[in-house]
């Protein structure tokens, strides 16, 4: 397992996008900026992506920078954009 998907809802595939996108450790996204990440995913990939991987990005920062995650701030959709 790649320490990077010791973070919840991490697996393989964005293991590898946040590793190209410069973050190789948890540690690496301690106080990053999620939107920031999310968008320059977009432009490497040349698309929009989907907007779920901004909110596991938000997850993944949360509990990286988090000294105790809470439970429930450890799940993407409650990551999700206001309504």
């Amino acid at each position: 397992m790649g320490g990077l998907r010791q973070i919840p809802w991490v697996g393989k595939k964005t293991e590898q996008d946040l590793i190209r996108l410069g973050y190789p450790t948890i540690a690496s996204l301690k106080g990053a900026n999620p939107e920031e990440i999310y968008q320059k995913d977009c432009l490497m990939r040349g698309v929009q992506i989907d907007r779920c991987q901004l909110y596991v990005y938000r997850c993944a920062v949360y509990f990286a920078s988090a000294e105790k995650p809470e439970p429930e701030k450890l799940k993407w959709w409650n990551w999700k954009d206001e309504m």
